[in-house]
């Protein structure tokens, strides 16, 4: 208990810290993207200044001449747009980032409130991008989402992302030591995460699969996966509390289940069932 309470604390603070770096990065995004719209359109009144120079001036000096090819004017026509374009994508991209640990950070109230699931996972998986990009040992993770047409649940949101967070970070966990453990590694070897979510058939519940393309665990491990302290990690790479902890958000905090289907060689897929109201 005592060892949950410190865990719980942790994700406080973590809480706390992300929503404070999201808010600080909200600020000055603010203020480039408002002042890059202005400039942009600066330049193009620019061009047309330019433009209305060469026709009126279609002879220019040599002065003139030199400086619009040491510039090469044709060029920046070709290229700004194209820099402007990679600039919008950039601020899009960190705007997403931000919402993203908005999401992953919210505070849980001491009553339930409605949900968004697919928020919840989306903030996940584009948190741990950076952990889905291929490196020296394998390829680049998959993530495959199959999402269903979903009502809003009543739940305690910032438990839920940690849920989400800990068993898709257990899947690349897993996908990686596969890859490690694989004597005949294949650099076209496929690995992926799959995520599926849909209503129960009597429309009182969510059910949201995530499975990964890892080995899979053995039975005598996939009983005790939910224990107090049980880990199958190297010392210093695990606590034991994560599984433990998702276990009790799910089945004691929001009333649903939590299974977990896992074959060796066939990877493992974990079964969340959560009711659409408390």
């Amino acid at each position: 208990m005592q060892l949950q309470l410190v865990q719980n604390e942790k994700m406080s603070a973590l809480g706390q810290l992300v929503a404070g770096v999201a808010h600080e990065i909200n600020n000055p995004m603010g203020c480039i993207n408002g002042n890059f719209v202005l400039m942009e359109d600066s330049v193009k009144d620019l061009f047309q200044v330019i433009d209305c120079y060469q026709k009126e001036l279609p002879q220019p000096s040599v002065c003139l001449q030199e400086c619009i090819e040491a510039v090469d004017l044709d060029y920046l026509r070709l290229d700004l747009p194209k820099m402007f374009e990679s600039m919008h994508t950039a601020i899009s991209r960190i705007k997403d980032i931000s919402n993203s640990l908005r999401t992953f950070s919210r505070a849980d109230n001491n009553k339930y409130v409605l949900f968004n699931i697919h928020e919840a996972i989306n903030s996940t998986i584009l948190i741990l991008k950076h952990r889905l990009k291929a490196s020296e040992s394998r390829p680049e993770i998959e993530v495959y989402k199959d999402y269903g047409q979903l009502p809003l649940i009543e739940c305690y949101p910032g438990q839920l992302n940690q849920v989400f967070m800990n068993i898709i970070a257990n899947a690349i966990d897993a996908i990686d030591e596969a890859n490690l453990q694989h004597k005949n590694y294949n650099n076209n070897q496929k690995n992926y995460i799959y995520i599926k979510t849909t209503i129960t058939e009597n429309q009182k519940s969510v059910l949201i699969s995530i499975k990964d393309s890892g080995f899979g665990i053995n039975q005598k491990i996939k009983n005790q996966i939910f224990e107090h302290l049980f880990t199958t990690k190297e010392v210093g790479k695990g606590t034991g509390l994560g599984l433990a902890i998702v276990h009790q958000i799910i089945i004691e905090k929001h009333h649903g289940s939590i299974e977990v289907n896992s074959e060796i060689g066939q990877g493992t897929e974990f079964l969340i069932t959560i009711p659409i109201h408390q």
